[in-house]
């Protein structure tokens, strides 16, 4: 059956390279905005929740001093950046923080493409390769040849097992972490102050393999104090999600590329499992 998302139009809308709505967010503010929730809760990036929140939510002084800020928290996500930089480079794009890379990075779009197979497998050997076992390694090495893309879902449902998440199997509590780090997208059902109500469709084993259930019910954090991303959020509109933090309103071309891709690495993490 297919999703309201892919119902929407075809997932061959994840070659788009704009699929926001809000095209005058920077993208220092839009890296902000989905590093925030793991930041928050010390996972990731450095110990700043405090100025990514401010940054991306109520941004105080210049534009151009905000965007300094963020910039110089975003390069000390060492998880992300260097997903970044390749995608710049092989984009020729200067900035690793234009707001197109940063796209392509958290819900995935045409940029993509233009990273090769050898380039990702290059940074996956410098990068993992004398963390992991000659097995696991052989294996990570050869999802680029197999069509993974560099987007965040990726990192998540491919990279991290391999570095002891899903090895020997599911342990309790895996599939939940795996779900709350991915980017999630939700339509709004109610909002409650700093919370909204959401459907959002979850990760499940069916079968021995990771598939994507039926939305269900959950609840996520839209602001601390009054201060978030998604302000004035109403049934209907469909978000993204990073753990229980609300990111940003999806376009349905935005939303369609992120089923897209988690779909794509949800299918390459599979021959492994």
């Amino acid at each position: 059956m297919r999703s309201p998302i892919a119902e929407a139009g075809d997932a061959r809308d994840e070659g788009r390279a704009h699929p926001r709505i809000d095209t005058a967010v920077s993208g220092p503010v839009l890296f902000a905005r989905y590093a925030y929730g793991p930041n928050r809760l010390g996972l990731c990036g450095p110990d700043e929740a405090g100025a990514l929140l401010t940054g991306a939510a109520r941004p105080d002084g210049s534009a151009a001093e905000r965007d300094r800020l963020l910039r110089d928290l975003a390069r000390r996500f060492e998880g992300a950046w260097p997903y970044l930089e390749l995608i710049a480079h092989a984009n020729a794009i200067a900035d690793p923080l234009d707001r197109r890379v940063v796209e392509a990075y958290w819900l995935g779009n045409a940029l993509q493409r233009s990273v090769g197979a050898r380039a990702l497998g290059g940074s996956l050997d410098e990068r993992f390769r004398r963390r992991l076992r000659a097995d696991a390694w052989r294996w990570l090495a050869e999802t680029p040849a197999a069509g993974a893309w560099p987007v965040h879902a990726y990192h998540v449902l491919d990279v991290f097992p391999k570095l002891g998440l899903l090895r020997g199997g599911p342990a309790p509590g895996i599939l939940e972490t795996i779900d709350a780090c991915r980017i999630r997208w939700g339509t709004v059902v109610a909002a409650d102050g700093d919370w909204l109500a959401v459907d959002a469709p979850g990760i499940e084993l069916v079968d021995g393999k990771l598939a994507l259930g039926p939305a269900r019910p959950t609840r996520v954090r839209s602001a601390l104090d009054g201060a978030g991303f998604v302000a004035g959020a109403r049934p209907g509109d469909v978000i993204s999600i990073h753990w229980d933090w609300a990111c940003d309103r999806l376009s349905p071309d935005a939303a369609r590329a992120l089923e897209a891709s988690t779909r794509r690495e949800l299918a390459i993490a599979n021959r492994s499992i």
